[in-house]
């Protein structure tokens, strides 16, 4: 297995660069096609609204600023994604609104990768703030978050598996196998759990699962913890790891993301690349 196809999303926020800075990278190192995608469509938000006088004058002058600022903004990433060598890429903008349009796009990839959210990121053409979490919970295919602030040349060397032996958890390790067979450190680490879920010896199974894709890995138990998101990227800072992997909890109700605590803590604040699967 490996990433044969990568997309990026492509907006205005302060972390694009960095954004296509490490996509650059895994498809160079992947030798996969690079796919800078970017919607101009009108926001969910305000497709919600009620209309009113002007309304339309107001979408339609909307939908023009859309257009010129996506085109500016694949240029970018055109730019950009040439300056670090990479030959095999195209630009895809689609009118569709950001959360159903970049969804749809992943569909058609092995890997989505999506830039973190700061409050401060407001205005046209940033993301949205809920944008990850939605991406996340239904693109179906692992979504690799990059943090709003640094820069990362390079992932993938030192990684922190967050294993609890649930489905998603497995998931994103399946979907991480691309870059744990080149890591240099595979730890992966386990907060609290029972013997039902995780069996008499918890790593153990998941450890020779891996060691049978080549993986070697080492095991570190940490007591439950009050904040498990909290905890998890603690443990990353303090083991000096480039990247976290883990499954991202949550389900979709009456069309509302539904987030695990220790999802939505992660996505929100993590200062490493998160790569996730749901």
């Amino acid at each position: 297995m490996s990433y044969q196809t990568i997309v990026v999303h492509v907006d205005q926020a302060p972390n694009l660069e960095a954004r296509i800075a490490l996509a650059s990278a895994l498809a160079l190192r992947e030798e996969a096609h690079l796919v800078g995608a970017a919607m101009t469509g009108m926001p969910r938000t305000m497709l919600a609204g009620r209309s009113y006088e002007g309304s339309g004058v107001f979408m339609a002058d909307y939908l023009q600023r859309a257009k010129q600022r996506v085109q500016q903004d694949l240029a970018r990433f055109d730019t950009l994604a040439e300056r670090h060598g990479v030959s095999s890429r195209e630009v895809r903008s689609s009118n569709d609104e950001e959360y159903s349009g970049l969804c749809l796009q992943a569909r058609y990839a092995d890997l989505v990768v999506l830039g973190q959210v700061r409050p401060s990121d407001s205005g046209e053409g940033n993301l949205l703030p809920d944008l990850p979490d939605y991406v996340v919970l239904n693109c179906g295919r692992p979504v690799l978050l990059v943090p709003s602030e640094g820069r990362f040349p390079v992932i993938g060397k030192r990684v922190l598996v967050a294993w609890n032996g649930s489905v998603e958890a497995a998931k994103a390790v399946t979907a991480a196998l691309p870059l744990l067979r080149s890591a240099e450190r595979v730890t992966l680490a386990i907060l609290g759990g029972s013997v039902e879920v995780l069996g008499e010896e918890p790593g153990a199974d998941i450890a020779l699962y891996l060691a049978r894709h080549g993986v070697r890995v080492e095991v570190l138990r940490r007591p439950e913890a009050v904040d498990p998101g909290a905890a998890i990227i603690a443990i990353g800072q303090e083991m000096e790891c480039d990247l976290l992997v883990m499954g991202a909890y949550g389900h979709s109700r009456f069309r509302e993301m539904m987030l695990g605590g220790a999802t939505r803590t992660i996505l929100a604040t993590s200062p490493l690349p998160v790569l996730m699967a749901h």
